[in-house]
C-alpha cells in the first residue's frame, strides 16, 4: 500500500514554501486574487483542469482517476482575517491589518500538496477528486453570502456532480499528533442577531420625562442569559452572546436608541427553534415592559456541521493506519465555532476533520483569531498524508 506519509515528508519544503508565502501574503474574502493565482498555477502545472472564478474568488481543479467511480470533493479554505499581526515570525503578514490568523494558509498548502501526491498516483484511482480552493470562509465580506454558498451557486457539486467530501481544519486548541475523526456533529450552527431598542431620549438629569433605551438593553442582556441556563436542557448545547452594544453620544444625554448584535450557536434543529423563539420573546417582551419599541432580526449564518457515519468511518481507519503514533481522538468534540462548509456536507456527504497543530515548548499555542496566532508547520505533513490517503481509499 502507497506510503503517503512519506510523500508528504518529502515535500514538507513545497509545502512549508508555500504556507509561508500565503502567510507573508494574507487575502481577506472574496479578495483572495493572488492566492488563487498561485493556486491555479500550481493544478494547471500538475495538467489538473482547472477552473477559476468559482464562487468570485474560488478555485476548482479537477483530478481523473485511471477507471470510472464516484467523484470525491476536497475542500480547502484560503481567505483571511482583518487582524494585525503580532507573531514577530520572519514570514509575518506584510499587508497591514490583515492576518491569516486561523490556519488558512496552511490548508490551501496542504491542498496543493495533496494534488501533487494524488496526481502522481492517479492510475490507482477509481473516480475523480474535485480540488476545491474556497474563498471567504471567514464571513461574507460584503456579499450577501460566504464562500461556500457562493460556490454552490456556482455549481461546485455538479459537472461532474459530487458523491463525497473530505475536509480538514488544522486546530491549535490541541498538541501537535492529535488526530479527531468523529461521526455527527462536529462544528456549531451560528445565527447573527440584532437588535434595535428605540425609547424616548432626553435629559440624563430627568430621566422620569424619557423612556430609557440603556437601561431596557441591559435588562435584554441579563434576561436573553436565563435561556441556556432555563430554557435548554443541561444535556444539550446552546450559546447565546451579545458582543456588540452602540447607544449614547453624551454623559448627561439619554440616547433614543440603542443597537445590539451578537450570535446564537446550537447543534441540534429542535434546539436551535426553540432558543430562537424564547430570544424574540424575551426581547419583545422586556423591551415591551419598559415602554420602548424592539426590531430584532436573526439570520441563519451557517446550519451545524454533521458528519456522516460512513465516510467518516473510511477515515478513521486511513488515520489508524497513516498515522499510527498519533493521538487519535474519535470521541464527540463539539465546538461552537461555525464552519460554512456545513452548507455543502448539508448536501454531500461527507467527513470534517482536526488535525492538532500547536506546540507549546516552541510557544505556538496561541489560539484561532489571535494576533499571535501560529502553528506548528510540522502538522502540515500530518494534513497532508490524512487527506491523501483518505481520497485514495475511498477511491480504490
Amino acid at each position: 500500500m502507497t506510503d503517503f506519509l512519506n510523500e508528504a515528508k518529502s515535500l514538507f519544503s513545497y509545502t512549508q514554501t508555500l504556507r509561508r508565502d500565503f502567510h507573508l501574503h494574507p487575502e481577506l474574502g472574496f479578495n483572495e486574487i493572488r492566492t488563487g493565482g498561485i493556486v491555479s498555477k500550481e493544478l494547471e502545472a500538475l495538467g489538473l483542469e482547472v477552473t477559476k472564478g468559482v464562487g468570485k474568488t474560488g478555485v476548482v481543479g479537477l483530478l481523473e482517476g485511471a477507471k470510472p467511480g464516484p467523484t470525491l470533493l476536497l475542500r480547502f479554505d484560503m481567505d483571511a482575517l482583518p487582524i494585525t499581526e503580532d507573531t514577530g515570525a520572519e514570514y509575518a503578514s506584510q499587508n497591514q491589518g490583515v492576518m491569516h490568523a486561523c490556519g488558512h494558509d496552511g490548508h490551501t498548502a496542504i491542498g496543493l500538496t495533496v494534488a501533487k501526491i494524488l496526481n502522481a498516483h492517479k492510475n490507482e484511482l477509481a473516480g475523480t477528486i474535485k480540488f476545491c480552493f474556497q474563498p471567504s470562509e471567514e464571513g461574507n465580506n460584503g456579499e450577501e453570502v460566504g464562500g461556500a454558498e457562493m460556490m454552490l451557486k456556482d455549481g461546485v457539486l455538479e459537472n461532474p456532480k459530487v458523491d463525497m467530501t473530505l475536509s480538514l481544519h488544522l486546530w491549535n486548541e490541541k498538541p501537535l499528533g492529535w488526530i479527531h475523526v468523529a461521526k455527527g456533529p462536529v462544528m456549531a450552527g451560528a445565527e447573527e442577531f440584532k437588535i434595535k431598542i428605540i425609547g424616548r431620549g432626553g435629559h440624563g438629569a430627568i430621566p422620569e420625562a424619557a423612556v430609557d433605551p440603556v437601561v431596557c438593553a441591559a435588562q435584554i442582556v441579563s434576561a436573553a442569559q436565563t435561556i441556556v441556563s432555563r430554557n435548554v436542557s443541561p444535556s444539550e448545547t446552546a450559546v447565546v452572546s451579545f458582543t456588540i452594544i452602540n447607544g449614547g453620544t453624551a454623559f448627561n444625554v439619554i440616547p433614543q436608541e440603542v443597537t445590539m448584535a451578537g450570535t446564537i450557536r446550537t447543534f441540534d434543529l429542535r434546539v436551535r427553534e426553540k432558543v430562537i423563539k424564547r430570544f424574540e420573546e424575551i426581547v419583545n417582551g422586556v423591551a415591551s415592559a419598559m415602554g420602548c419599541q424592539a426590531e430584532v432580526n436573526v439570520k441563519q449564518l451557517t446550519p451545524a456541521l454533521i458528519n456522516a457515519e460512513h465516510v467518516t468511518a473510511s477515515v478513521q481507519e486511513t488515520a489508524r493506519r497513516v498515522l499510527p503514533h498519533a493521538n487519535h481522538d474519535s470521541t464527540p468534540y463539539l465546538t461552537m465555532g461555525a464552519e460554512d462548509m456545513a452548507y455543502i456536507q448539508a448536501k454531500v456527504d461527507g467527513c470534517y476533520f482536526f488535525i492538532g497543530s500547536n506546540n507549546k515548548e516552541k510557544h505556538l499555542d496561541y489560539g484561532h483569531h489571535h494576533p499571535k496566532f501560529d502553528f506548528d508547520e510540522q502538522a502540515l505533513i500530518n494534513g497532508a498524508a490524512l487527506m491523501a490517503s483518505a481520497a485514495a481509499d475511498i477511491l480504490k
